[in-house]
């Protein structure tokens, strides 16, 4: 190969690297947190519940929902993901985090060390949250028991497991732009369609997603494939609730029941523990905001396999 030929060949392969080492760095702007900060923890809790924290971080296969050890395997297509410690044990959990720090995880992805998280902790949604309400949040968990253990790494492949590539992940499908009210709607509206979008994060499981993880905008909230990998997860919109009133919604968040006398099954069960707990008037909220979702149709379900029951 000619010297030139190869010289230039070098300077394109600098630059590509160059551009892709940019592109996946973690932008150094962190979140904005006041010197002088007095937690509210009543709020803190009523985020805690909202957010469903417990679903994932709670110590599996035991009863107290505020072990906030972690280890639940989270499977997905990507591979097994491990909800980590995030009791205030200060070696094993986030002990040692400053406030600044867990803003940033929860609001931007972004570690202590400053590394990407990977996006199957839902702060795709939880960046739309209310910085306070976030500072609320790690002032509750610092109220609750510090629990030992180490959880386990994850367990995904090459190339998913490399964290630099998320830095590309969200250029292409992170919004963190912070909610905004509609002032046309009534103030329960808002406040629903403020704890759905935010740290209730519903759209993270009931929405379609594409190949490379992200969901599909024009199907939010449309149903699809469960990302854990068996079943399908409902369609919330009118598409999928059209026979439910608000007050069927409602009644659901907070026994498990649906109008036909069935009960929520899955993941949706530890999510009921967690919105029970809240204000009535909360859930009043998230009824009328998922009741008023135009309909949408989502992706197509698969048709059952000759001798599967109906």
């Amino acid at each position: 190969m000619p010297r030139r030929t190869l010289l230039a060949a070098l300077i394109a392969a600098g630059a590509a690297f160059g551009l892709y080492w940019w592109l996946t760095s973690v932008p150094l702007a962190g979140a904005v947190t006041a010197p002088a900060f007095t937690p509210d923890i009543a709020n803190g809790e009523v985020i805690f519940n909202a957010g469903g924290c417990a679903s994932c971080h709670a110590v599996p296969n035991q009863p107290d929902r505020l072990k906030l050890g972690g280890g639940l395997a989270i499977p997905s297509p990507f591979g097994t993901f491990y909800a980590p410690n995030i009791s205030p044990d200060k070696a094993d959990g986030i002990g040692r985090w400053r406030e600044e720090d867990f803003v940033n995880a929860v609001m931007r992805g972004v570690s202590p060390e400053g590394t990407h998280y990977f996006p199957a902790f839902p702060y795709t949604s939880y960046a739309h949250a209310r910085p306070k309400d976030v500072r609320d949040l790690f002032g509750y968990l610092k109220t609750l028991p510090p629990v030992a253990g180490k959880v386990r790494d994850h367990d995904v492949p090459f190339p998913f497991n490399i964290r630099r590539n998320i830095g590309i992940w969200k250029l292409l499908f992170f919004d963190q732009q912070p909610f905004a009210p509609d002032l046309s709607r009534s103030a329960a509206w808002n406040r629903g369609a403020y704890l759905v979008n935010s740290f209730g994060h519903c759209a993270e499981c009931h929405s379609p997603r594409n190949f490379l993880g992200g969901i599909i905008a024009s199907q939010r909230f449309a149903g699809g494939p469960n990302p854990e990998g068996e079943g399908w997860v409902p369609n919330i919109t009118q598409k999928g609730l059209s026979d439910w009133n608000e007050k069927d919604i409602a009644y659901f968040l907070e026994t498990g029941q649906t109008p036909d006398g069935d009960s929520a099954g899955g993941s949706m069960t530890r999510v009921i523990k967690n919105i029970s707990q809240l204000l009535e008037a909360d859930r009043d909220a998230i009824a009328t905001y998922v009741g008023s979702l135009p309909p949408v149709e989502g992706p197509p379900r698969p048709k059952k396999k000759t001798g599967e029951g109906s």
